[in-house]
């Protein structure tokens, strides 16, 4: 005898492992997609400081920010950025000294993906993802917008 409620339920849990399937297999494009914004924002930051002031990696998990000054004719770091990738999340960790946030991503019909602030339960813009990433590690001597 197939019970109504094992046979909803046995669906509900193929549609999840379906869904972080999928989840799973967008995530390094989403990574790479969240690296080529901020290697614009990079771009645009080293052309007003000059081509040592900052630099981005991208690596198989993570992306990571340098931001440099230079102070007695020597570039010196002045901070660092890393975005993490999360499977288990799905999504991504920002880690900026003590500073940290975690951001889902989710999937919409058209493959475009979404982003969403755990913590304040907000969903970001890429505007504000970046603003969000990269603001402070570039800017530190300015107020919080």
């Amino acid at each position: 005898m197939a019970f109504q409620w094992l046979q909803m339920r046995i669906q509900e849990e193929r549609e999840r492992r379906e869904l972080q399937a999928r989840h799973l297999e967008r995530l390094p494009g989403a990574l790479k997609e969240i690296h080529d914004f901020l290697a614009e924002c990079i771009d645009s930051y080293t052309a007003n400081f000059g081509a040592d002031s900052a630099n981005i990696v991208l690596l198989p998990d993570r992306i990571q920010v340098t931001v440099r000054e230079e102070r007695d004719g020597k570039w010196q770091v002045l901070s660092k950025v890393e975005v993490v990738s999360v499977p288990d999340m799905p999504g991504f960790r920002v880690e900026r000294g003590e500073y940290s946030m975690a951001v889902e991503f989710g999937l919409l019909p058209s493959d475009k993906l979404f982003y969403r602030d755990r913590e304040q339960d907000k969903y970001l813009t890429m505007e504000e993802f970046t603003r969000r990433i990269l603001d402070r590690a570039l800017f530190p001597a300015l107020r919080e917008p």
